[in-house]
């Protein structure tokens, strides 16, 4: 008899739970629009390979390959992903090495698994015949796929790695390349051109859902993975981010390391109102949000280091080429950062990234500054 009522007491709690999910189906419907169930088919069709053939609107040999490209870097993002998910009850996800990159930082775990799953993908794809990254002091390069690969993708593997310890999002940038020449001395000399040179860039962003946000030069185009179906479903086409935003991202603990024009910006932030300081330490998410929401993200350059932190190659031309696609702009202070001609793979940058207006204001406080100190002062 007491096994009848457990059992009479369980079906009790299923049959509460439903009718729960049920009334709030009810209500959702009720409370949204007439569900247009084949724009809704359409979106949940649409995966990342098929938008790039509509994006360049042809089946020839060039969308082939990029489709291929963006297809193996999803892979990637998944693989990362999937790990990334684990963390804290697998080994090899959180912690340090123990070694150092060729930046002279310390290296997580992860950023090397990361940075073995990107070239794993493009082993033998015959697609690019190098790949360059923030962990490599020199280009790896894949001969197998040299006499066909005609690209080049460089990438930072895992952005923001400090962050995975405490379970913050993180993320991968990429960036695609038209190799120019032979490259025969296996020095990639043709990399150090200006980001306008890009035909491609993107990033993919570890968080409560993992997101694959990329541009082939027609705009900026947003997809989420879907963990049942394993594919990026497109989820945002044709992003413009607004002229202004209210949000400014940028690392205030280093305020007195700054040039005098940086500290005017961030007085002017915090005497106005309409402004709110959001930043997370990771660049990939603080960038999403500013490509969405407007605004914008700094990581200047300080006294002692003017050239900033992060590179160019892997992280900033990337960014940039993504927010010019979408209204935006990304900048030095005093240049735009797709004019920036690097000297060398690992060129690092100043980088000011975001709206159109909230970039020329933070540029206004730092041309003001050089001016006062380029002008002499009366004796």
């Amino acid at each position: 008899m007491e096994s009848e009522g457990a059992i009479a007491q369980f079906l009790g709690a299923i049959a509460s739970v439903l009718t729960l999910y049920a009334r709030e189906f009810a209500a959702m419907v009720n409370a949204s629009q007439p569900l247009d169930y084949d724009l809704a088919l359409d979106r949940d069709c649409t995966t990342l390979s098929r938008h790039v053939f509509q994006q360049l609107q042809s089946f020839g040999p060039d969308a082939q390959d990029l489709s291929a490209l963006m297809n193996r870097i999803a892979l990637a993002g998944k693989l990362i992903a999937r790990r990334l998910s684990r963390a804290g009850i697998m080994e090899g996800v959180l912690g340090f090495t123990g070694e150092q990159n060729v930046q002279g930082e310390s290296v997580k775990k992860m950023d090397v698994y990361a940075n073995e799953v990107f070239i794993s993908v493009f082993q033998q794809s015959g697609l690019v015949c190098r790949l360059a990254s923030e962990e490599m002091e020199k280009p790896y390069y894949i001969p197998e796929n040299c006499p066909l690969g005609r690209y080049t993708l460089l990438y930072d593997p895992i952005d923001g790695s400090s962050n995975i310890d405490t379970n913050i999002n993180v993320g991968s940038i990429f960036a695609i390349r038209q190799q120019e020449g032979e490259d025969l001395d296996g020095k990639a000399t043709d990399l150090l051109q200006p980001g306008h040179k890009q035909i491609g860039a993107g990033y993919i962003l570890y968080g409560p859902s993992t997101m694959l946000v990329y541009s082939l030069g027609k705009g900026v185009h947003a997809f989420t993975l879907d963990p049942s179906l394993g594919e990026f479903i497109l989820s945002n086409e044709y992003i413009q981010m607004p002229q202004h935003g209210a949000i400014y991202s940028v690392n205030e603990g280093n305020f007195w390391q700054w040039d005098e024009g940086l500290r005017d910006y961030i007085r002017y932030m915090h005497r106005h109102e309409g402004y709110t300081a959001r930043y997370s330490g990771a660049l990939v998410g603080d960038f999403h949000r500013i490509l969405f929401q407007g605004g914008v993200f700094l990581y200047p350059g300080s006294v002692k280091k003017p050239e900033g932190k992060l590179r160019l190659l892997y992280e900033s031309a990337p960014l940039a080429y993504l927010v010019a696609q979408a209204g935006g702009r990304a900048s030095t202070g005093t240049q735009d950062i797709l004019d920036f001609v690097p000297h060398e793979l690992h060129q690092r940058t100043p980088l000011i990234i975001g709206s159109q207006e909230d970039v020329a204001l933070v540029e206004s406080f730092i041309q003001e500054r050089s001016r006062e100190q380029a002008t002499p002062i009366p004796s």
